[in-house]
């Protein structure tokens, strides 16, 4: 009988049995070897706004040709695109490209105003191979290669993509270690991604959805934009709605006077922060 394997690619360390997958449904023990069972298996594929991403200060006004696969380290009971997240892939209608196929599906968008890949929609990182290969392939087009994450993956996962990202928008949940308790992740490796990402000269942004009662505090707030500014002014910070989803469909969205008013807790100390969703 085989061993189990521990997954280190994120905190959790899944220990997996031959042939199961770990939390994300991802990662999967084959023989011994940790495979990702969605390299090339993409579930969403669409040319964006890049504003979508959302990226405000990156490349305005350009296109974004954006892939997701399914899913997810974490189990965010508000998950916006829980439908693929959340899902395995027997639960997936999906499409397989290649990383030739698909920058080459990216070059053809390029006359529809499109300037590289985003992998987005579900959490990339966790199947970092297909991020890695293809965004290495796109860097080498000249394309750009933009990043949509939750950041929750160990720091030699981030190094195996992050010469080829030219930008990325940080899902930072919330900021207290009790907040990413009740999501089921890990504040201080999101913290050392953003700082690794930053140092390394790619063009970050960082979002927080703001949900009432559990990170909606103007003290906490100004603690996340403060930490921010304290290695970089510049970066901005996205202070967005959230709307019922999935396993918390009883609160009401936060109001866009109270987004607001914590955008302005957040400028105390950032030079840029933009409500979302108002």
């Amino acid at each position: 009988m085989s061993e189990k394997i521990v997954c280190n690619v994120c905190f959790r360390h899944c220990h997996i049995s031959e042939g199961e997958t770990g939390f994300c449904h991802v990662r999967k023990n084959e023989n011994g070897d940790n495979v990702p069972v969605n390299y090339g298996l993409l579930t969403s594929i669409a040319l964006d706004p890049i504003e979508k991403k959302p990226l405000a200060r990156f490349m305005s006004g350009s296109k974004v040709l954006s892939v997701g696969s399914f899913g997810c380290n974490l189990r965010c009971p508000y998950c916006q695109n829980y439908e693929i997240s959340q899902a395995t892939l027997s639960d997936s209608r999906v499409i397989r490209l290649s990383p030739e196929e698909l920058v080459s599906a990216a070059k053809n968008e390029r006359a529809n105003g499109n300037i590289g890949i985003a992998f987005t929609y579900n959490e990339p990182s966790i199947s970092y191979e297909f991020v890695r290969d293809t965004a290495r392939l796109s860097k080498d087009e000249g394309m750009k290669n933009v990043l949509v994450t939750n950041g929750c993956v160990s720091p030699w996962v981030l190094q195996e993509f992050l010469p080829y990202i030219d930008a990325m928008n940080v899902d930072l949940k919330g900021f207290t270690e009790d907040y990413y308790k009740w999501v089921g992740g890990d504040l201080s490796m999101v913290k050392a991604f953003i700082e690794e990402s930053v140092a390394a000269g790619v063009h970050v942004e960082v979002t927080e959805l703001i949900l009432p009662g559990h990170n909606d505090n103007e003290e906490e707030t100004e603690a996340l934009a403060a930490y921010l500014a304290s290695f970089s002014p510049s970066i901005v910070l996205h202070i967005t709605r959230s709307f019922p989803r999935w396993k918390e469909l009883s609160f009401e969205p936060p109001s866009t006077a109270s987004i607001m008013k914590l955008c302005r807790s957040a400028m105390k100390h950032l030079k840029y922060v933009v409500p979302g969703n108002v």
